[in-house]
């Protein structure tokens, strides 16, 4: 009994992305085989610069997941306002950052706008924005790479810190530490959960739906500008194609950290152990000397593990959906059932 009570612990979607994180910790030690490759500072400082870009999209979009939702735009607004931020930020960085940002916010305040007043899902309308943040992109930079003058902010940002981080990792750990206190600790993060279990429910009991699906997607949008940003301004460079794989690793990352597809379930910081996750699996892989293409492999299983455990758990809400389902139709039917006829004088 206690034993199986202790696997089930450690395969709940809560836990389990931390159960995964140690695993890969341990597996990677071991192939290592005590060379000292993976075990050191410079290993942990490179998994926290490729945490510093990908998180921030990972997250977003995970919120986005959350609610029931998929933000296929994130990888044309992390271009869009790194090369905003570039071109508008070359005297001063924070006004560059100021117009990235606030275009993330305002690109992702308009797909939830759409969205809520048309009634239509998001899959439409963030592929209809990926494709415009894109050539948004490529008409500002004339599909050129554009230059940041400003190598100071760069030195900044990648300036190591403790040996482990650096500012532009330490900004994305106290983004995911911020929004685990929203969700966990205040009515927006309940709404949010709340709108993704069940949105009708939700409206019925007072939920303002419509604004948190805004909300949702102006943070993604911010999210992703914020990465942007940040990327372009520690490599002095911003590029309309460097970015455009980020999508897949980040919706990986969602998956594994305990996002639910079917919306409701999922917390900030086990999205940020499934981003160290892809981000231990890059890094330490090439650490001790793997083939390149042994990432996509190991991404491919952790993945497969991770549907693998879920399906019971969909399966469960599935089944709690159509009984909710039955009985709100009896409900109704007996209503109407006994309901006195309408007089006919």
């Amino acid at each position: 009994m206690t034993h199986t009570f202790a696997l089930r612990r450690l395969v709940d979607p809560s836990v389990r992305p931390f159960t995964i994180l140690l695993c890969a910790i341990f597996t990677l030690a071991v192939a290592d085989r005590g060379g000292g490759r993976f075990l050191s500072l410079a290993t942990a400082f490179s998994v926290m610069q490729l945490f510093a870009t990908l998180g921030p999209v990972a997250l977003g979009l995970g919120l986005s997941m959350l609610i029931r939702e998929f933000d296929l735009s994130v990888a044309g607004m992390l271009s869009l306002a790194g090369c905003v931020a570039v071109l508008t930020g070359a005297g001063n960085p924070w006004l560059g950052a100021f117009f990235g940002v606030g275009v993330g916010i305002a690109g992702g305040t308009l797909q939830g706008l759409v969205m809520t007043g048309l009634r239509i899902r998001s899959v439409g309308v963030t592929l209809g924005g990926l494709l415009t943040f894109e050539g948004i992109t490529h008409v500002l930079t004339r599909s050129q790479t554009i230059v940041y003058p400003n190598m100071g902010i760069a030195l900044v940002l990648n300036e190591p810190i403790l040996g482990v981080l650096s500012m532009r990792s330490a900004i994305t750990v106290a983004v995911f530490l911020i929004a685990a206190m929203v969700m966990s600790l205040t009515r927006i993060g309940r709404d949010v959960v709340a709108t993704g279990s069940d949105r009708r429910a939700s409206r019925v009991a007072g939920v303002s739906t419509d604004s948190v699906v805004i909300g949702v997607f102006a943070v993604s949008g911010g999210l992703s500008a914020l990465a942007g940003v940040l990327l372009s301004y520690s490599l002095a460079a911003a590029s309309p194609i460097a970015l455009s794989d980020v999508l897949v690793p980040a919706s990986a990352a969602a998956i594994i950290g305990g996002v639910s597809l079917a919306g409701g379930r999922g917390r900030p910081l086990s999205i940020g152990a499934g981003v160290l996750i892809l981000c231990l699996l890059r890094s330490g892989l090439n650490a001790v000397g793997a083939s390149p293409y042994l990432h996509e492999i190991a991404t491919g299983a952790v993945l497969l593990m991770v549907a693998v455990v879920d399906a019971p758990l969909l399966a469960r809400r599935v089944r709690s959906w159509r009984r909710r389902l039955s009985s709100s139709q009896l409900r109704r039917d007996g209503a109407t059932y006994l309901s006195p006829p309408a007089s006919s004088g």
